[in-house]
């Protein structure tokens, strides 16, 4: 299929159109991350970061971690952990691009965001592969990659006139905190809110902020004994 092909299919217009409606929310932590990251690396680390991460919990995660000296497995762990979450949405992306080649796959997986995840799923509530499911991945991956670049170069632009003074790191916060508030569609996603929320205050005194890895964990480990215990019921 040829770009213009592409631009022209209605799905992947539509996979766009929903993307955009999360586009103040995404701008504003794309470009907290990129102030962060200039002036922890510096421009260029934080571009070749941008683009070959495109993680932007990760980011933030491994960042202090950097600038604090932690030994690099400290950081590759606590990265891997962030990024745990991806394990339980590869189970639900399986269903809609499970038939498609190994290395679409791959290339696709590499967009996919918790955005991609939620939209998808308020615009196919099935959790049965539909004709026209891959096109809109494609449209809203692809749009919610471009705008996170957008964000993550004007702030690495404006960094140098950023006072870090100004606490950037709250307004991102409250850009996540509105993203995964859309997240919480269920009473499994608000226990597990809730669980991580305490888990990261219970273990706030940790080094390093591994309070956040304790929080993931504890989020993580319920959703698994929770699917777990549905299987249980319908095998019995």
């Amino acid at each position: 299929m040829t770009p213009r092909a592409v631009l022209r299919d209605a799905e992947v217009r539509r996979g766009a159109r929903d993307m955009l409606a999360f586009g103040p929310a995404l701008v504003a932590w794309a470009m907290v991350s990129g102030v962060a990251m200039t002036q922890a690396l510096g421009p260029g680390l934080a571009l070749l970061m941008s683009l070959t991460v495109f993680a932007g919990s990760a980011q933030l995660t491994a960042l202090p971690l950097l600038a604090s000296g932690a030994p690099m497995w400290v950081v590759w762990a606590s990265a891997a952990c962030v990024n745990l979450r991806f394990v339980i949405f590869s189970a639900t992306w399986r269903v809609h691009i499970g038939h498609l080649p190994r290395t679409r796959r791959v290339a696709l997986g590499y967009f996919l965001a918790d955005l991609n995840l939620v939209v998808f799923q308020k615009a196919w509530r099935s959790a049965v592969r539909e004709a026209g499911q891959v096109p809109y991945l494609v449209g809203g991956a692809a749009t919610s990659w471009t705008i996170w670049q957008a964000g993550t170069c004007a702030g690495i632009f404006f960094s140098s006139m950023v006072p870090t003074t100004w606490g950037l790191g709250f307004a991102g916060t409250l850009s996540m905190l509105g993203i995964a508030y859309s997240l919480l569609d269920s009473r499994v996603a608000w226990l597990g809110a809730a669980l991580s929320a305490l888990a990261a205050v219970a273990a706030y005194a940790l080094p390093l902020k591994l309070n956040i890895l304790v929080a993931i964990a504890a989020a993580v480990g319920l959703g698994l004994l929770m699917q777990g215990g549905r299987r249980a019921a319908r095998a019995a």
